[in-house]
């Protein structure tokens, strides 16, 4: 059974995520040592709050960021960051001040702005995904379905590793790839069986 590391600093919505990794067949490690996260068969960073808040919460783990970057850049491990967890995967965020992301992924988190009356932020509830290059994420995932969001940042960065976008504040990055790091900015495991058919594809990579 392949091992998920499920990345617990404090700032994520974890039971939620380690029940729909265990529905696909799974087994869900919460952890925040380094070693464990050394030993799993693909990584899951979720996430909610403020990015500076949750920089702060991993630099404070004894070697993880050290070990995230290592399986990820080095050993080509799987890894998927959640809604907050897709944001820190950036070079930098400004929510809560400038703040060094992860930079697994180049790119800056800016908050959200408004283009029509009706758009509020933060951005909360469903909303499609529009796929705009081909990922092994989207295996059998039809385009424009509608995924579950709550956000007030969003993920800017050069168009080579956008995957999807969402028509909303003007559109904005909604899924973001480089070899076999992603992001969602949605919650997966809140979108009912499409969220389901992401988690799938991503675990058939680990």
């Amino acid at each position: 059974m392949k091992k998920i590391a499920i990345i617990d600093y404090g700032m994520c919505n974890i039971d939620s995520v380690a029940r729909a990794v265990e529905k696909l067949g799974t087994e869900p490690l919460i952890t925040d040592i380094a070693h464990e996260v050394a030993q799993a068969d693909g990584i899951i960073l979720p996430g909610v709050g403020s990015f500076a808040d949750a920089m702060q919460e991993l630099n404070a783990r004894d070697d993880l960021i050290r070990t995230i970057k290592t399986r990820v850049q080095t050993q080509d491990t799987p890894f998927l960051g959640i809604c907050l967890g897709m944001q820190l995967m950036a070079t930098t965020g400004f929510e809560g001040g400038k703040t060094s992301g992860l930079d697994l992924i180049p790119g800056t988190i800016r908050r959200l702005e408004s283009v029509l009356a009706e758009e509020r932020i933060p951005h909360v509830g469903w909303n499609e995904v529009n796929q705009v290059s081909p990922s092994a994420l989207f295996h059998d995932v039809e385009d424009k379905l509608d995924f579950y969001f709550v956000h007030s940042y969003h993920f800017q960065c050069d168009r080579q590793y956008v995957l999807a976008e969402t028509p909303y504040c003007g559109g904005f990055t909604s899924v973001v790839g480089k070899d076999l790091c992603f992001g969602v900015q949605f919650h997966p495991e809140k979108s009912l069986k499409s969220g389901a058919a992401i988690l799938t594809n991503f675990i058939s990579l680990c």
